[in-house]
């Protein structure tokens, strides 16, 4: 098994789409890439800590890849926005990629560079690729917010379409492969 640490916006959104991936075994919702140790979510949005509302993927390599994980953060929220995501800002909503190995590095930079290069978006990627450090778990009402609140309007306005998105993307994947 693997660990992939990412952050792109609401965790909410970032936990509800990893948790529907084949081969991702857990998805956990937490701050990363910052100074304060066990940070809370008031703390967080105060903008101080430096952390970024974030996911740690645990996931099966012979599954689904990294590079596939990877495609999946990048075509599921904007990263061309700088600390936004949507309605939400702040350096808590900032998109970026904690790699926890050389490789993991390299497979990241590939793919914003193959996404720059193939003028995927209107905008610069503004991802940041840096080294893991440490990640927080949020607290237990941030746990599996979607699945225990599909019928709350954040969800059903902000979380419903990206899973739609996302589903949409497969579909039209694997019918491509395939014909």
């Amino acid at each position: 098994m693997e660990t992939a640490t990412v952050a792109g916006g609401c965790f909410w959104c970032t936990e509800a789409i990893f948790k529907r991936l084949k081969g991702v075994l857990s998805v956990t919702s937490g701050y990363a890439g910052g100074k304060e140790k066990n940070p809370t979510y008031d703390q967080i949005h105060s903008g101080d800590t430096g952390h970024a509302e974030s996911i740690q993927v645990t996931f099966d390599p012979a599954v689904i890849s990294y590079k596939t994980l990877l495609e999946v953060f990048f075509g599921t929220h904007d990263p061309t926005t700088l600390n936004r995501q949507g309605y939400d800002q702040g350096t808590e909503y900032r998109s970026v990629i904690f790699y926890h190995s050389p490789e993991q590095e390299t497979q990241a930079l590939a793919v914003k560079e193959r996404l720059a290069a193939e003028d995927t978006y209107d905008k610069p990627i503004v991802t940041e690729i840096v080294p893991y450090t440490a990640f927080y778990p949020a607290e237990a009402e941030h746990k599996d917010y979607y699945d225990n609140n599909k019928n709350a309007p954040y969800c059903r306005i902000i979380i419903d379409p990206k899973i739609q998105k996302l589903m949409k993307h497969f579909k039209e994947k694997v019918k491509k492969e395939y014909q």
